[in-house]
């Protein structure tokens, strides 16, 4: 089967709305408003919505890869925002080697772990 596909869009949820929205405009993606419990946010041609939705078990079991062309540098970009201070819940984890490239860890105020890395070339 040939999809054709042009894009693919995930749909997360969010503890606190408005709590994730400025998180994600504050890590660099741009917002657009949907409705008043909706968003799209972009990274070039990426996207995801974001939704003012909060079931524990389905936010707890989201993860989220995304293809970064050069891993240290986005950490180092990453590690700038002091994200870590302005959102207490956020954690961080530094960029790790492995056999099949490099990444790193950001879990966003609501629990949902987003992987950025890069493969091996």
């Amino acid at each position: 089967m040939n999809h054709n596909a042009k894009s693919i869009r995930p749909f997360i949820g969010a503890k606190h709305f408005e709590t994730s929205r400025s998180f994600y405009r504050d890590l660099g993606f741009e917002e657009t408003v949907l409705s008043t419990n909706m968003s799209v946010f972009t990274s070039g041609a990426m996207a995801f919505y974001l939704q003012d939705a909060y079931v524990k078990d389905w936010v707890d079991n989201t993860m989220i890869f995304m293809e970064v062309d050069d891993t240290v540098r986005f950490w180092n970009e990453l590690t700038a925002l002091n994200l870590t201070d302005k959102y207490p819940s956020v954690k961080l984890v530094p960029v790790r080697t492995l056999d099949w490239g490099k990444e790193c860890f950001v879990h966003d105020p609501s629990g949902i772990l987003w992987h950025f890395g890069e493969f091996n070339k």
